[in-house]
């Protein structure tokens, strides 16, 4: 069947749309559905039937009308202009779209995710002769003042360099021309494609040793995520899930930022519009959005829509990974990721599994979380790291929910957003008694080496205290606060300076924003100093256990 015979609809139902007259069709490719040549994507085949979730509004579609193959999978054009860009769920460019159409995405609209007229500056580094293969640099182009975007063979290509020229070059001109070795001429433009649902692939990957630097106390102190690690931070609405990663969006130690709004509330995501480009990069002075791509796929836009934009945002993160840069991914929320499969699986009539969702669930998001990592990039002699960050929301906050439990199971790094915290005004509302991170004991040698033995060890013995005054409360809530031993009212008191002056942190507070990591070591270490001089010192006739002015010492480390 040649790829542009038409199949018909048999059945529209929701985003799903059913055709016959498909045969030779393969799962993933995409198509265009309807009169209005909607977008769509088959994800079934049974003989010539076609299953299709649509990525746009299926009203006024019906049996009858053709569906259209393009022979291609759903895939993102990867190239210079990304940075800064603002997109839907499959990569449309929802700017470009506004000058276009309005303020609404029209049905069927085609916008090239990338500009095509701009001319960039190409600065070629390979040369006529050179032998290259997949992933090896040929020229850079200064996208932004802080990102310097390398030019890469694309994959599949492997042979000698027989022409390359620098100069103002728009995204499709060719800027190379490589002789493969089978004898064939390839010419090699700034733009590639790469389908979303396959892995970008790696020379290696390795055990990630160094922290992501949030500047977030919790975070960095007591439950650290690595570069190249995955973190899941589930926590029920209100517990402050979008601040959090606003927060690591803006001062983790990452070169560029993916930010990927999944079906979350469009007002949510309007303030993310909104504060991302006006936010200043405290790296470089510049604004944020020049290391940022962002991905706003609200719960008003088309259910299907969200099922691809993670791996929409992931295959641009996985690109500049590849070029060497260390990447940080942030999905808020994955829970209406999962919500989108389990409609699409209801409508495909599969068999559900527990509380509806579909059986490969657990699979999915494994295969997602998996794309994380720490790498040796093909083709070049550098690593780059991509660390993926994914808030969920589970329904009432019952953590025991299906997509939260299939989270915790892959990813290394728990934050538990606690509600009772955030009513407390208590953020980041990160549960220290029931969060965890198993990248603690592989970057002991690098925190170490920044820090001192002694980090590792006032940490210790920091989470022993605050563990210790939860088993005191139960005896202070019978007897009193007065009937507890000396020792044990230190207790009390140190951990309440570790949760008042440590944990807590203000993110609209120009200082206490961000911690950088030595600050945060000196800070435990003059509270675990404190403490090991009053434990030395303690009597049963103190009148005080902390001073005030121990207490005003303490709580202005902060603002050092």
């Amino acid at each position: 069947m040649s790829k542009d015979k038409k199949g018909m609809i048999t059945k529209v139902s929701g985003p799903l749309v059913v055709a016959k007259g498909m045969e030779g069709a393969s799962i993933y490719e995409v198509v265009r559905v309807g009169n209005e040549k909607l977008s769509g994507e088959i994800i079934e085949m049974r003989g010539g039937e076609a299953s299709i979730q649509v990525y746009e509004e299926t009203s006024g579609v019906g049996p009858g009308e053709p569906v259209e193959r393009t022979g291609t999978q759903l895939s993102v054009k990867l190239g210079p202009g990304l940075l800064g860009s603002i997109y839907d769920g499959i990569q449309r460019p929802l700017e470009a779209i506004a000058k276009e159409a309005g303020d609404f995405i029209t049905r069927g609209i085609e916008v090239s995710p990338l500009d095509e007229n701009k001319k960039w500056n190409f600065q070629a580094t390979a040369k006529k002769g050179e032998k290259v293969t997949a992933g090896q640099v040929i020229g850079t182009v200064k996208e932004t003042e802080t990102i310097t975007h390398k030019i890469m063979i694309p994959h599949g290509i492997k042979g000698e360099i027989i022409s390359i020229e620098s100069g103002e070059k728009k995204i499709t001109d060719i800027v190379a021309k490589i002789r493969t070795e089978d004898g064939r001429e390839e010419g090699v433009s700034m733009v590639q494609s790469w389908p979303i649902r396959s892995p970008r692939p790696v020379a290696e990957k390795i055990l990630p040793q160094t922290p992501l630097i949030t500047g977030q106390r919790v975070v960095d102190t007591f439950f650290p995520v690595a570069k190249g690690g995955a973190a899941s931070a589930p926590g029920p609405f209100g517990s402050g899930k979008t601040v959090i990663q606003h927060q690591l969006a803006k001062w983790s130690d990452a070169d560029v930022i993916v930010f990927i709004g999944c079906g979350e509330r469009g007002n949510e995501m309007t303030e993310v519009l909104q504060e991302f480009p006006e936010l200043e990069d405290p790296r470089s002075g510049k604004p944020l959005m020049e290391r940022t791509v962002l991905i706003a796929n609200t719960s008003n836009m088309p259910v299907a829509a969200r099922e691809a934009s993670v791996y929409t945002g992931i295959t641009i993160a996985e690109y500049f990974r590849d070029m060497g840069l260390d990447v940080a991914l942030m999905a808020d929320s994955t829970s209406r990721w999962a919500e989108a499969l389990r409609e699409m699986s209801a409508r495909l009539e599969e068999m559900p599994g527990e509380e509806g969702y579909p059986a490969y669930l657990g699979s999915r998001i494994a295969a997602f979380y998996e794309r994380a990592g720490q790498v040796k990039c093909v083709g070049k002699d550098e690593e780059g790291s991509l660390t993926v960050i994914g808030a969920v929301s589970p329904p009432g906050g019952d953590l025991s929910e299906p997509v939260t439990q299939n989270t915790l199971r892959t990813t290394k790094v728990f934050w538990s957003l606690d509600d009772e915290l955030a009513n407390a005004r208590h953020f980041p509302a990160i549960d220290w008694l029931s969060s965890y991170s198993l990248y603690t004991e592989d970057l002991g040698d690098y925190l170490d080496k920044e820090l001192g033995p002694d980090f590792k060890k006032n940490r210790t013995e920091a989470m022993r205290i605050l563990s210790k005054e939860s088993e005191l409360e139960e005896i202070v809530r019978l007897v009193g606060f007065e009937a507890l031993s000396p020792e044990d009212k230190l207790v009390m008191e140190i951990a309440k300076v570790m949760r008042e002056d440590f944990l807590m942190q203000n993110a609209f507070d120009d200082v206490d924003t961000f911690t950088s990591l030595k600050k945060q070591a000196t800070m435990i270490d003059e509270i675990m100093k404190v403490y090991e001089n009053k434990k030395e010192n303690i009597s049963e006739d103190m009148e005080e256990i902390l001073s005030e002015k121990e207490k005003e010492m303490l709580s202005q480390l902060k603002f050092k």
